[in-house]
């Protein structure tokens, strides 16, 4: 069977593209960790590097080295200003007893040995966390192709067990450092197959393991995750109907006569509606961008009997015979997110590249209606919503997006705005970050874009040790009212220092915009930081291409412009001493656990 994957342009291309790249955009710092030879991936990095806007500086350890690295690097390797830190240990470099040597091991052995390795995973881990928040990327041990005992290796407790419970191993190491990841290698092992991935006189003669395809799907791996840790993961699906969602146009065909359900062609749209179930069942926003007419598709998404994905499953939808240029900038504009933070699907070439030339910040995935049973695969390789994490609140997303289009319709038949916040019975808590709201607000720094005064992108270990720190704190906000509860929306990161305090991140999810909710969060905020000694706050304000909403948050809500903090973006200060009463009426104090930082609706 042929699984489609996103091709990588070939070295010389590569070379050719990078030529005209500036050299003033930012720097991405990756540290690469290795007990083999893996140099041949860097133009992947680089190449990927620059699709993202950055440039790639890439810095290897010594071959063979990766204790020793982490312990004692040589200068630049583990810095606190490296973005990424990648390991790369396969198992005939970790261990040859465990890899040719196995079948002559008995199970003290093996178990002897998994110790080992475990120790030594953290060791490595432990080490490199000393010396640089960064990343870890930690790629697992591929599984043996011809394991040592052949047929009997899967009648017993064999080599390929044993290599599962070494990744498992790996992967519990991993799991007690914040800001820690397992790649799964054997993903990127299963989708070429043993002949395209390894190369096996290379490996021979300069134990370099790994083909230009297995090293262009190794980047493409660890970059799913770089992509998140600053922000680029997608947010929102967008789709066409007619032979995208079901095969046939339904204009012509009627609803009898589209092609979905449990024979082939429909079989083929049913496993690709079955894979963007899978993406709204994780928190990606579904919407639907179609030339057709409305009503025929609902009556669709409503009754017909075969279509898996309903009504309710899209939080925003433009059916009409508009350009779909225009209609994706309003899909956008409905969801309060950014153009950028869309995939549009269709098969159409003409409207993927009227999208690709009037909306270039869109990511499209053309589907060919020739190859209907590739779609479900295009959409898994493209890796546009990968995140290292699924929280809570991802998994709710969706449903939220669905609540928030009956606030609007409250909101339209509202004649007194401050009385329709009353109506809605906002209820919102404040509080300081736990292990369990640590990745969540490391995951909204990373996402966070429109109101987000610095755009500061933090990594779990990074807001973990905030939130651990005597000078710093880390608080988070969560928002609910009578349609439902919408999770933490907010997040805050202050410095603090004898009777001063530094705003350093606020932001708030664009779901929660438009109540007072970001007011009365920095009214409590000021008051927690009052409490604890500070006499003034300084707050900054960072400009991005998304950010200008916020540009005057700080001088809306008391705060006074400062000169000569720092060269980099806008500073305000507030005087602590002259605090005065919480604003926003639709909003009341009342006790908590942790004082004053919960607040209802009066």
């Amino acid at each position: 069977m042929h699984y489609p994957t996103p091709p990588l342009p070939t070295i010389f291309e590569i070379e050719s593209l990078l030529e005209a790249q500036s050299q003033d955009i930012a720097p991405l710092r990756i540290s690469v960790l290795r007990n083999i030879t893996v140099e041949g991936i860097e133009p992947y990095f680089r190449y990927l590097a620059a699709a993202i806007g950055c440039r790639a500086e890439i810095a290897f350890g010594g071959y063979d080295q990766i204790l020793q690295d982490a312990m004692l690097p040589p200068p630049g390797l583990l810095a606190p200003d490296t973005d990424a830190v990648l390991v790369f240990a396969p198992l005939a470099a970790l261990s040859p007893a465990l890899d040719t040597g196995f079948a002559g091991l008995v199970a003290a052995d093996v178990a002897a040995e998994l110790e080992r390795l475990e120790g030594y995973f953290r060791a490595v881990i432990q080490e490199v966390r000393k010396r640089t928040d960064a990343p870890i990327l930690w790629h697992g041990v591929e599984s043996p192709a011809y394991a040592t005992l052949g047929i009997a290796d899967d009648q017993q407790e064999g080599q390929a067990s044993t290599v599962q419970s070494l990744n498992a191993r790996l992967k519990r190491a991993l799991a007690e450092v914040p800001g820690a990841y397992f790649v799964n290698a054997d993903r990127c092992l299963a989708r070429l197959g043993m002949r395209q991935y390894y190369d096996l006189r290379y490996w021979q003669m300069a134990r370099s393991p790994y083909t230009r395809a297995a090293l262009a799907e190794l980047a493409q791996e660890s970059f799913k995750f770089i992509r998140a840790f600053r922000g680029l993961n997608k947010k929102c699906l967008v789709l066409d109907c007619d032979n995208t969602l079901w095969g046939g146009i339904i204009g012509e065909d009627g609803q009898s006569g589209i092609k979905i359900g449990a024979d082939y062609p429909g079989s083929a749209y049913l496993e690709f509606q079955k894979e963007v179930l899978g993406l709204y069942q994780r928190g990606i926003i579904l919407a639907l961008c179609s030339k057709n007419n409305e009503q025929d598709v609902l009556d669709i998404l409503d009754r017909h009997p075969d279509m898996l994905l309903k009504r309710e499953h899209f939080s925003a939808w433009r059916i009409n015979w508009s350009d779909k240029a225009a209609n994706l900038r309003e899909i956008a504009a409905e969801l309060n997110i950014g153009i950028d933070s869309l995939v549009f699907a269709d098969d159409s070439e003409f409207e993927i590249n009227l999208v690709r030339e009037f909306l270039p910040q869109v990511q499209t995935l053309q589907l060919p209606p020739e190859r209907p049973a590739e779609y479900r695969w295009l959409l898994a390789a493209s890796g546009a919503f990968d995140a290292p994490a699924v929280t809570q609140e991802d998994r709710k997303r969706s449903e939220l997006y669905r609540l928030e289009r009956q606030r609007k319709e409250a909101l339209a038949g509202a004649t007194d705005l401050a009385g329709y916040y009353r109506t809605l019975g906002i209820e919102i808590q404040i509080g300081r970050a736990d292990k369990a709201a640590v990745a969540r607000v490391a995951q909204q720094t990373q996402k966070t874009n429109q109101f987000n005064l610095t755009t500061r992108r933090y990594t779990e270990s990074d807001v973990a040790r905030m939130a651990e720190a005597a000078d710093s704190e880390v608080f988070f906000l969560r928002a609910g009212d009578k349609f439902g509860d919408m999770g933490i929306v907010g997040s805050c990161i202050c410095q603090c220092g004898g009777d001063e305090a530094v705003v350093d991140t606020l932001l708030l999810s664009c779901r929660a915009l438009g109540r007072g909710i970001e007011t009365r969060f920095l009214d409590e905020i000021l008051h927690l930081l009052a409490a604890r000694g500070a006499k003034r706050v300084y707050g900054q304000y960072i400009a991005t291409a998304k950010n200008v909403q916020v540009a005057d948050f700080f001088q809306n809500n008391g705060f006074s412009a400062c000169l000569g903090r720092s060269d980099e973006g806008l500073w305000f200060c507030r005087d602590l001493e002259i605090l005065g009463e919480r604003g926003l009426a639709h909003f009341a104090v009342v006790e908590s656990p942790l004082g004053r930082l919960t607040l209802n609706p009066i």
